[in-house]
């Protein structure tokens, strides 16, 4: 394969994109506006130049020769050439429903669509294609070029080919990866969804403050990051729509989202992309983390 379509040019849609054409693989990003794609490209651009820093051991690469490789457009026929499409979209099902109706019409019989979803089951979007034995569960951590392993979930239809054309490719671009099969959250999510969403409930009844939560996950379980520092970095839109997801599938009340992650989401606070979270990450900003006053609304 030498052709990557990647579709949404989001947080997730730039890492994977970014990862490809660091691969030495031709991309195609689509996404629904230039204001979105010309955002993609500053960003990639902006992350391969800082790459040696964040990466001394990788290979180093000039910003222009990897956004070179991306064909950046809005027009999802593009994507009639790509040998492998990875699908990055909001986590939303009305979204998602009509995207793979289109992508299935689109795309060549024999291609692959990697669904990298945080937490909607791939058998569920296999059902919208008239190829689910070729629709595979792609679930990229973020940063994508950083992140070591990906989760590889198999539908219910998921074949055994697409299983070893997916981990071939991943293998390529030096990702390793564990297969799993389908499930709402599959491994990952089914489990940091509960404990984000419990450290949210504990910022929210006062018991500590969002700093103090991470630094107790850092300092006594050696986690590079703590759990509201971790959904900051995801961001809480999406942490959100995965516990929907949860909650729906499951039909249990633990997945049941924290009033105060609603709440945060509704004030437009998603994190590290808003520049505000459960910490702050503004430029010049030095405003500290929610305390356990703030939450309760005193």
């Amino acid at each position: 394969m030498h052709r990557i379509g990647v579709v949404g040019a989001g947080t997730m849609g730039i890492g994977v994109s970014q990862l490809f054409a660091e691969g030495g693989y031709d991309v195609v990003l689509v996404d629904t506006s230039d204001d979105i794609l010309d955002r993609a490209r500053t960003e990639i651009t902006r992350n391969v130049r800082m790459a040696p820093l964040v990466r001394p051991s990788a290979p180093r690469r000039r910003p222009e020769e990897v956004v070179g490789r991306i064909r950046f457009t809005t027009d999802l026929t593009r994507l009639k050439r790509a040998e492998y499409v990875i699908e990055n979209v909001t986590e939303q099902w009305e979204v998602k429903r009509p995207l793979y109706r289109e992508l299935d019409a689109v795309c060549p019989p024999d291609v692959c669509l990697g669904v990298n979803t945080s937490a909607i089951p791939i058998t569920r979007i296999a059902s919208l294609t008239g190829r689910p034995a070729r629709v595979v569960g792609t679930h990229f951590m973020n940063p994508a070029p950083l992140m070591p392993t990906v989760e590889v979930i198999r539908g219910h239809h998921t074949s055994r080919e697409t299983i070893e054309r997916t981990t071939a490719l991943l293998d390529d671009v030096g990702k390793d990866h564990v297969v799993v099969e389908d499930s709402p959250g599959f491994v990952t999510n089914r489990v940091l969804m509960l404990t984000i969403n419990e450290a949210v409930f504990l910022l929210h009844e006062g018991v500590a403050s969002a700093t103090d939560v991470d630094r107790l996950f850092k300092e006594c379980f050696g986690h590079a990051m703590g759990p509201l520092e971790t959904a900051d970095l995801i961001g809480l839109d999406t942490v959100l729509r995965s516990l929907d997801v949860l909650h729906d599938g499951f039909g249990d009340p633990k997945y049941r989202p924290c009033p105060l992650l609603r709440r945060l989401v509704d004030a437009g606070l998603y994190g590290r992309k808003a520049g505000r979270g459960f910490h702050s990450y503004e430029p010049g900003h030095a405003a500290p983390a929610i305390s356990r006053g703030d939450q309760c609304g005193d």
